[in-house]
This record gives C-alpha cells, sequence and structure tokens, in this order.
C-alpha cells in the first residue's frame, strides 16, 4: 500500500519535527463475537487522541494508520475530510501548530496473519480469543500513531470487551461500567504495546524483593493460555523461571523492574517466538506442551522467558532510535537469555546449547550473500522485517559474549548498569553503549566495534602444531582465514585446548592457554613444550565467534574418537566444526552421517543429541550425493532404530530417538512399525505414544501414502483441538497426490483464507523430500507467483510463502539456472524479496557443492 514502508529518512525527519506527550486509546472490540456483516474484513472501532507538540508550526507530517475505513479525523479541533486525508496508510496532517491534539476514529481489521489484532477461535469449544503482535510496525493497524521507535510516550488504554472476557494491557486494569481502563504506561515505543482479551485461563502469583537499603518492590505475575490448553498449562515452572530471572537481573543490573505487573500471555498462531511487551510478555502457545518431551523443550522455554525479560532493560526501558541498532536489544537479550539461564536456573548446561544451536543459526546467516554488519544498513520497514535474522540475534549475542572475554564480566556489567541510568526510558545508537563500556573497561572501543560490528563475514580459525624431535610441542600457531567476500581479519579472545587419550580410552584436555589472536597467524607460546596432541581445539570453552577448523591428526582423531571426548561443551564445539565442515563441501555428508551414526548414540546433552538429528537429517536431504540418498536412509533409519530400542525405558533419549525414527522413516518395515505404534499392537518398552507423538508417527505414513484422509480425519476426531488442527492440516499436504499438492498450492498461493498458523502447516507438508519428482512441476510456478504473492500478502505471509516453497529439492543445477533468470529479470522487485530469493539461490548452490563433495567421496 503506498506510504506502508516507512523509510529511515521519513521517520528521522518526522523525529526531528515531532515529540508526542501521550496517546489515549480506545477499542471496542465487541464485535469479534457473533455473526460478522457484510462480505468485508470483521473490524472494531478504534479512537485515538494523540497530544503531540511541532518544532516548526506550520509544518507538515503524518501519523501512520493502516484500516479499510476511517469514520473521523480532526486536528486541533477542526475537522478533515477522511477521503482527503487517510490514504490507506497514512494520516496527512497540514498546519501544524506548536502544541497539537490529532483524534481519529477508525474501523480496524482484525488479522488472521498474526500482525495487529489477531483473531482466533478455537475449534474445541468455539471461544475466540484476541491478542496483538505489532514488532516492527504493526501497532498502526490497531490505532493511529507515529509508527517509529524513537517517538515514545506515555499510553492509556480502554477497551469494551464481549460480557464474560478478561482484557489485559501493559499497564493494570480494571473494568468499571463496562469498560476495562489501563493504567497510564511509562513512555515506551509504539510497537511494545500490547492487549490481550478473551476467555483466557489466568494463574496469578507475587514476586517479592527486598533491596541492600531496605527498598521493598513487589510484583504481581500473571500467566494465561486458551482454556484448552489449560490442562498441560505448568504455570509453577513458568513462575519459578520468572523469579529466579527478575532476582538475576536485579542483581546485575542495579535496576528495579521498571514496569510495574508483569504477566505473560501463551497466544495461539503466533507468528514469532515472543515478544517483549513491558508488563504483558507474549509467546506462541507451543511452549505449553500437550505430550512429553524432552529438557531442551524446557531449557529452550526458560531461555525465552529470561530473553523477554533482558528486554524490559534492553529494548523497553532504553530503545534504539531506529532499527539500523536492533541489535542493541536482540543481541543484549539472546546474551542475556542464556547468561542468566546458566545463572539463575536448573539448566546449567545452556551455554553448550548456545554454542551448538544459536551459533549454527549465526553461522548460516553470516555465510549468506544478504550478511549483513551486526549494526544493520536498515533502509525502510520490510529490511527491519528481516533484519530480525541469526545475524542480529545469534552473531550479536556471540559477539557480546566475545565482548565479555575481552573487557571482562564487571566492566560490562558495570556498563550495562550505567548504560540504563544513563538513557531510562530513552533511545539510544550504538555510540552511546561504546562510551559506556570504554569508561568501565578503559579499552578503546572504536576498534573493537569496527571490526565485529560493522563489518560482516565469519573467520575460520585452524590450529597448526609442529612438534621437535623428542615429539614434544615446538609451536603451536592458530592461523586465521576470511572469505574474499568479506576479508576483515578480527582480535579474537581465544582459548585453546590440547587433548589426548587417557589409559581409560578418554579424550581429555591436558593442556590450555587462553590468548588474543591477532592477524593472520598467532603463536600460542604457553603450549610449547607440552605433549603431543591428538586434538587441539581451537575455541576451547567457546569464547569467540568463529568457524573452528582441524588439523589432519586432530580430525583423523574426532573420526575415529568423538564418543571418547568426556567434557560435553568441547564435544558439542566439535560436532558443530563438524557440520560447519560438511556446509562448506570439506566433509562429505556420508561421513557425517556415519559419525552421527556412530557417536550419536553416547551424546549425553539432550540438546546436542536433538541438533545432531536435525543436521544429519539435512545432510541427507541436501547435501548427500542423489545416488547415495537411498542407502544413507536407510542407514540412518536403521541407526535411530537400533539406538530407539536400546536407550533407557521411559528416557528423554528414547523420546529423541523415537522422533528421529519418524522423521528418516521410509522403508515398508518402518512404516509397519508406526503403524503398530500407533494401533498398539506393537510396544517399545517405557516409549509412552501420546497426542503429540502420535502425530509424528503419522506425518512420514501420510508422506509415504500409508495413511489416507480417512486416517487423518479418525486422528482429527481424536484430537479435535486447534493443535490437532494444525498437525492434520500438515499431514494432509503431504500425502504423495498430485491432487493434494495442487489444492496446498492453491491453498496458500492463490487464496489468503487460511490463517498464518495453518499456512505455515501447509508448507510444511507440501514439501517432502520424498516427492522430489511430484512438486517438480511447482518450481515454474513458484517463479511466476512469487511477486504478486509479495504484492498482494502481509509480509509475514510473504516471508512464509517465499521462503517455504522455493524449489530447493528440485536441487539441480537448471534449478539455480532458473533462479538467477528470475533475479536478472526482477532487478526492480522490492528488495526485501530479491534478498529472500538471493537466500534460497545460496543455500541451493551450497547443497550442490556438498553433493558434489559427496559425490566425490564415492570415489575415493
Amino acid at each position: 500500500m503506498p506510504g506502508e514502508n516507512l523509510s529511515r529518512d521519513e521517520a528521522r525527519e518526522r523525529a526531528a519535527l515531532l515529540s508526542v506527550d501521550g496517546y489515549e486509546v480506545s477499542l471496542d472490540l465487541r464485535s469479534a463475537v457473533g455473526e460478522q456483516d457484510g462480505d468485508g474484513p470483521r473490524t472494531f472501532r478504534s479512537v485515538t487522541t494523540i497530544r503531540f507538540r511541532c518544532a516548526e508550526p506550520g509544518a507538515s507530517s503524518f501519523a501512520d494508520l493502516v484500516a479499510p475505513s476511517v469514520t473521523a479525523v480532526s486536528l486541533n479541533g477542526k475537522d478533515l475530510d477522511p477521503g482527503q486525508a487517510f490514504d490507506s496508510a497514512r494520516i496527512l496532517l497540514d498546519d501544524l501548530a506548536a502544541e497539537n491534539e490529532l483524534v481519529v476514529d477508525a474501523q480496524c481489521a482484525y488479522s488472521r496473519t498474526g500482525e495487529g489484532l489477531h483473531r482466533f477461535v478455537d475449534p474445541e469449544d468455539g471461544e475466540v480469543y484476541l491478542y496483538t503482535q505489532y514488532e516492527p510496525a504493526d501497532s498502526r493497524r490497531v490505532f493511529a500513531n507515529f509508527e517509529q521507535p524513537d517517538l515514545k510516550a506515555p499510553f492509556r488504554f480502554e477497551v469494551r470487551a464481549p460480557e464474560g472476557w478478561t482484557v489485559w494491557s501493559n499497564g493494570t486494569g480494571q473494568l468499571t461500567d463496562g469498560v476495562w481502563r489501563f493504567a497510564e504506561t511509562k513512555p515506551i515505543s509504539t510497537y511494545i504495546t500490547c492487549v490481550v482479551a478473551g476467555p483466557y485461563h489466568y494463574v496469578t502469583d507475587t514476586y517479592e524483593r527486598t533491596f541492600a537499603d531496605g527498598t521493598r518492590l513487589e510484583i504481581p505475575l500473571g500467566a494465561m493460555c486458551r482454556k484448552g490448553l489449560a490442562p498441560y498449562f505448568d504455570a509453577d515452572d513458568v513462575f519459578l523461571v520468572t523469579k529466579q530471572g527478575l532476582d538475576f537481573f536485579h542483581d546485575h543490573f542495579d535496576y528495579p523492574y521498571p514496569f510495574g505487573k508483569y504477566d505473560q500471555a501463551f497466544v495461539p498462531e503466533y507468528n514469532l517466538g515472543a515478544m517483549e511487551n513491558p508488563g504483558l510478555v507474549t509467546f506462541r502457545e507451543e511452549y505449553i506442551f500437550r505430550g512429553k518431551v524432552t529438557q531442551a523443550s524446557y531449557e529452550a522455554r526458560a531461555n525465552v522467558i529470561l530473553h523477554e525479560m533482558a528486554h524490559m532493560w534492553f529494548g523497553d526501558l532504553v530503545t534504539m532510535v531506529w532499527w539500523d541498532d536492533l541489535w542493541l536489544k536482540e543481541s543484549f537479550a539472546d546474551f542475556m537469555g542464556t547468561f542468566a539461564n546458566v545463572g539463575a536456573t536448573r539448566f546449567q548446561d545452556a551455554w553448550i546449547t548456545f554454542a551448538n544451536r544459536r551459533k549454527a543459526w549465526a553461522y548460516r546467516a553470516d555465510q549468506l550473500p544478504s550478511t549483513h554488519p551486526i549494526t544493520a544498513d536498515i533502509r525502510d520497514l520490510q529490511d527491519a522485517k528481516l533484519n530480525f535474522d541469526g545475524i542480529t540475534y545469534a552473531k550479536g549475542a556471540s559477539v557480546l559474549k566475545q565482548l565479555v572475554a575481552y573487557v571482562g564480566q564487571d566492566a560490562f556489567l558495570e556498563g550495562a548498569r550505567r548504560y540504563f541510568k544513563r538513557h531510562a526510558y530513552g533511545n539510544t545508537r550504538l555510540a552511546d553503549l561504546l562510551s559506556v563500556l570504554e569508561e568501565t573497561s578503559g579499552r578503546d572501543m572504536a576498534a573493537w566495534s569496527r571490526s565485529w560490528l560493522q563489518t560482516a563475514g565469519v573467520n575460520s580459525l585452524t590450529p597448526q602444531v609442529l612438534l621437535d624431535a623428542e615429539g614434544l610441542v615446538e609451536e603451536v600457531a592458530v592461523v586465521q582465514e576470511a572469505p574474499e567476500s568479506h576479508p576483515e581479519l578480527r582480535p579474537h579472545r581465544v582459548a585453546v585446548g590440547l587433548y589426548r587419550r587417557t589409559a581409560a580410552g578418554t579424550l581429555e584436555r591436558y593442556a590450555r592457554a587462553e590468548t588474543d589472536v591477532e592477524g593472520a597467524r598467532t603463536v600460542v607460546a604457553e603450549l610449547a613444550g607440552s605433549a603431543a596432541p591428538e586434538l587441539v581445539l581451537v575455541n576451547d570453552d567457546d569464547l569467540t565467534y568463529c568457524k573452528t577448523r582441524f588439523d589432519q591428526t586432530s580430525l583423523e582423531t574426532l573420526k575415529a574418537h568423538l564418543g571418547d571426548l568426556t567434557d560435553p561443551l568441547a564435544r558439542a564445539l566439535c560436532w558443530s566444526a563438524l557440520w560447519n565442515l560438511t556446509r562448506d563441501a570439506l566433509l562429505p555428508a556420508r561421513d557425517f552421517v556415519g559419525l552421527v551414526l556412530r557417536f550419536a548414540g553416547r551424546e549425553s546433552d539432550i540438546g546436542v543429541l536433538q541438533m545432531l538429528h536435525a543436521w544429519a537429517q539435512s545432510a541427507l536431504v541436501h547435501y548427500a550425493a542423489p545416488a547415495w540418498r537411498e542407502t544413507g536412509a536407510r542407514l540412518l533409519a536403521e541407526g535411530a532404530l537400533r539406538e530407539l530400542r536400546a536407550a533407557g525405558p521411559g528416557s528423554e533419549h528414547q523420546l529423541a530417538w523415537a522422533r528421529f525414527f519418524a522423521a528418516v522413516a521410509s522403508g515398508a518395515g518402518d512404516l509397519a512399525l508406526l503403524r503398530a505404534l500407533l494401533d498398539g499392537t506393537e510396544k517399545i518398552d517405557g516409549l509412552e505414544v501420546d497426542q503429540e507423538l502420535r502425530w509424528a508417527f503419522l506425518e512420514p505414513l501420510a508422506a509415504h501414502g500409508a495413511a489416507d484422509e480417512a486416517v487423518l480425519a479418525a486422528e482429527l476426531a481424536r484430537d479435535d483441538t486447534a493443535s490437532g488442527k494444525r498437525h492434520q492440516v500438515r499431514c494432509l499436504a503431504a500425502r504423495p497426490s498430485e491432487a493434494v499438492k495442487a489444492q496446498a498450492w492453491a491453498q496458500v498461493v492463490e487464496s489468503d483464507a487460511l490463517s498464518n498458523a495453518l499456512t505455515e502447516a501447509t508448507i510444511e507438508g507440501f514439501a517432502q523430500s520424498s516427492q522430489r519428482e511430484l512438486i517438480a512441476p511447482y518450481a515454474e510456478k513458484y517463479f511466476a507467483a512469487i511477486e504478486r504473492v509479495w504484492a498482494e500478502r502481509s509480509i509475514q505471509i510473504g516471508i512464509h510463502v517465499v521462503r517455504g516453497l522455493f524449489p530447493s529439492l528440485q536441487d539441480s543445477p537448471g534449478t539455480l539456472a532458473a533462479t538467477d533468470a528470475w533475479l536478472a529479470a526482477h532487478e526492480d522487485a522490492a528488495p526485501a524479496l530479491r534478498r529472500l530469493v538471493l537466500e534460497a539461490r545460496d543455500d541451493l548452490a551450497r547443497a550442490l557443492r556438498g553433493q558434489a563433495c559427496d559425490a566425490e567421496a564415492a570415489t575415493a
């Protein structure tokens, strides 16, 4: 729509002109229930009053609003013609006074895409649930405003809702005469305001804290979910982690939680993991577990709870000026989530998960053609939407971990404390953070920032070992390399570990040195004279952000003895390095699969094990030579079943292997076993086939034509819930039929009738690796459709379609050529759309290089 894609230049001009004193927002949500009037979108009334000042009286500006219609607009008591003032995305404001009052009465649309005010009807009981999700710029779908992070203001909300509902917002609320009225917020940005409304199941608790000076803090806690999920809602554990997090951040930040209450809403069809709205954090309801899950799932939930809590300071109290500095909140929250998980909760091994899972996301993103510095160049809101990526989150967090090693933890935390006190309720840029870190550390942060925050790309660190005549270490050096596209060599604070096998057969570290790596080659003098190592780990303890490489001796040691490495973090780092070698076509996919088959059964860390399962499947689907795929699939299925039967009855390892077996099952015997486990004619001691596991078993059966529509309908009748419906939709789209694929394609590409959650489920089911030939005709259709889809659909749905339906399974030079042809013919397409296609092209080219490497291994 015209004007919907706000640019950085426009935002900068508006911020220089305007300052906002306050908002009053009145929403009437009673239209959420009952029959809909007319054929258009279901709408609600939104009345907004904005009081703001203008630095140049007589100047013109605009307010933001994305809505089907505007009933009335008045500026400083003068009625404006809505037809002239409103262009579907902006309200034009001319001849502004020094002090202004804007009143906008609009009909805004409920959302089915998770953007704006999302409306969900629970198929289980027909109840309606509402919640808002705005980041980066969708509050304008709910009320008129100035939609940019640096125009902060206090907000007052009032909401009329259907009888019997409860309504929550950022401030505390009270129902009076049929209207929910909420306390005025502190000055906050538009994108972190929030409303949740409906017949939610709500549980309460209280956090209490007495500080050293005798000051007492009492924070009301709340947690909510749909009524249908209430039997599964372990609110006590949510509150436990919440209290532990509040204690941790109060101890380390020396700034009391500033936003009053602390509600946490687990909501349906959420298109993110969570959102840091102050006083009312929203999460995807999949963090409420309907079946048995591993501790990795509980750790991940705790990490997200703590990530969002860190945002109360990094992001909500102090907010970036514009989305260029998105990292000022996301990188810090990502780091602090793991830092607090290890420091405050039962998840003491969370840094292992960080090294193995979060960094894998960062390494992938940093090698795409769309890689960017952590401090990015964000021209507009479409750029901003795509920069919620592995660089802004995981690379940024990794770099902060490196920064803590560089300046010291005490200096880092003291810098954070000064940052909060100096900029509370304000907006900051990179320089504001660097200045406090220079004060507290005495380090020159400008050079560090240029290397780590203002350049893109990932370095590789490789050990070189020279032995003397007696077989002792004469020299250990670290060689640093950078890709041609991003040649920056960075300063790294690293630990280098030397490992040897013991008499007991374990692989143990016997020497370690911490050093600053500078330039192309750094000698680690402290290790000279050590016994000859069998394994050198150049980023031991995971202090820096790099791709770890191995010398030939170390690589051979890992191939033979990876399972003997006793330290779980070191083992996780080696697995991550081996995966990077596979993705870089330096290790054949079949070798990686072989390592997983040989050693994954000995992996003690459940999160690492589940990551290995995902990597092994990806290696087979994308990087294995086509001629070896059938063999590889059989080997993985046999290995998974062997480990499943060997795992401890009822253990989380047993559950992880059961899910992996289902994911790789393809042979007649595998599918027959899944059917038997479903109908109870066969059992594996200790394995409880609960409802979630039933759906996990049904998807491969559907994909291989062994579970038809009637079977899936019967399963939905057994699990007639919102979760069950998502599972059924995915399984239906997975069936190997031309008619099924045509229907799924039409539902996603040609129609916008499906909600965001069902769109995602359909896309996930559509692309099955066992159906390459069946879906081959859709490669051409994809390139013909994506520009139209991008123009017509919301950006979130556009991202799902463009990413999810890219023909990555048509992994041939022909598909690569078709992608290049589309890019050449669409140089004027939306930059965000081109970025998505460029990323997919890069993944495809990487897969083809990996397949060539694997094919060469077959002939070696």
